[in-house]
């Protein structure tokens, strides 16, 4: 596996991925998954490795969920990053299929991201707004969040008494009030805090 985290090493401080898409609307250029497959190809011999992205659809969710998890193996080893998007349903001008696509094309751009440590704060993809301060996708990212089990509530509540925020917890899970009590150890509404 060290050997397999050297390589990675290596792809991950010499990989520089071009923003070849322009957003007329927003007047800004991004990069696409294929920017990033396309830069990444010269490595896969040098390094003796491989690269793949898998998508799964998660069910359990308000909102079509894709998961996409990108890997890099020498054949041996392996190492995986993944992303979690929700499928926008709402989105006007789009046909079904259009945005699963768009969703599994964003999910799979911020998998390979994550595992090549592709760095977008200078990126005006990732300070445009998209619509992130809509109703809709609110409501798509809080769909998403999973209900915290007890195995976590119990793991959340000893967080919280060792100084832990629960903001952090409630970013994370879907909690009811019941849950939020039993993490703090009270009885009374704690939310309106």
């Amino acid at each position: 596996m060290k050997e397999l985290n050297q390589k990675l090493a290596i792809v991950q401080t010499k990989l520089k991925t071009k923003k070849t898409s322009y957003n007329a609307f927003g007047k800004y250029y991004f990069r696409k998954a294929e920017d990033i497959l396309e830069a990444i190809k010269p490595f896969l011999l040098e390094q003796g490795v491989t690269v793949k992205i898998d998508e799964e659809i998660m069910s359990g969710y308000n909102v079509p969920i894709i998961k996409s998890t990108a890997t890099i193996s020498d054949g041996k080893d392996a190492i995986h990053a993944q992303a979690i998007v929700g499928v926008d349903l709402l989105q006007k001008g789009m046909a079904t299929a259009q945005q699963f696509g768009a969703a599994s094309s964003y999910g799979k751009k911020y998998a390979l991201g994550n595992l090549f440590l592709i760095d977008d704060t200078a990126d005006a993809d990732s300070t445009h707004e998209h619509g992130k301060g809509s109703s809709v996708v609110n409501k798509i990212k809080e769909a998403a969040k999973p209900q915290i089990t007890s195995v976590q509530l119990l793991k959340a509540k000893d967080y919280i008494a060792a100084g832990g925020d629960i903001k952090a917890i409630q970013s994370k899970y879907k909690l009811t009030q019941a849950d939020i009590n039993t993490i703090n150890g009270t009885k009374k509404d704690v939310t309106k805090a």
